[in-house]
């Protein structure tokens, strides 16, 4: 496999340019309504395709309205309602003891503090910045899931395989005024050109910059 190529600043702000005004419309991907839904449906969402949990949160959300209804929750019931997602049963321990936490610790109210946010089960910096974006709109980093790990080594954005490092990479190359949509805007582009197996180089608005790291 050739070496990986790092984009030098001006073509990675060009090329994060260009891809931010493609897709410039694109937002977050999970339905939900207020901080606790989200909390609940982005720790679903992880190893998992949006469209099965937005599929399966209409009844969820329809059973259990509050935070201490999830709190309290039995776990075989909820899990009836969830069990489509992977890893289902870890998440409904997590789900019910962050609302237990929430209820105890932080007065029912779903926190707006990173470091609050990453001290509750199955929450990851992922997941509460996906919280703090688009609950509080507090914008203090750029989630780092799959899609943005695999577009940012092969875009030339980022060479490390680890989250941290990934996202610390680009908040050094993207502007601040990106950071809220960054993250959907590359899944978009995974979504609709740069696609894992075949990805559609000739028809990419960034084929002149994109060092095509991995790309056979």
């Amino acid at each position: 496999m050739p070496e990986f190529v790092l984009l030098e600043q001006k073509k990675a702000e060009k090329a994060i340019d260009i891809l931010e005004n493609r897709y410039r419309n694109v937002g977050y991907y999970l339905n939900f309504s207020g901080p606790l839904q989200l909390l609940v449906a982005a720790i679903l969402s992880a190893q998992t395709k949006d469209t099965v949990v937005n599929e399966l949160t209409p009844g969820l959300f329809k059973k259990y309205k509050t935070l201490e209804e999830f709190a309290e929750a039995d776990p075989h019931e909820l899990l009836n309602y969830v069990k489509r997602v992977s890893f289902a049963e870890n998440k409904v321990t997590h789900i019910i003891n962050c609302c237990s936490i929430i209820k105890e610790k932080y007065g029912g109210e779903v926190p707006d503090k990173m470091n609050d946010l990453l001290s509750l089960p199955g929450v990851g910096r992922k997941t509460a910045n996906t919280i703090l974006i688009n609950a509080f709109n507090i914008v203090e980093g750029i989630p780092v899931d799959t899609w943005v790990m695999k577009l940012s080594y092969r875009i030339g954005l980022s060479k490390s395989k680890k989250p941290d490092e990934i996202e610390n990479d680009l908040k050094g190359l993207v502007n601040k005024n990106y950071w809220k949509n960054f993250a959907y805007v590359l899944k978009e582009h995974g979504h609709q050109i740069c696609q894992s197996v075949k990805p559609k180089c000739e028809i990419c608005p960034i084929k002149e910059i994109c060092p095509k790291n991995g790309v056979n």
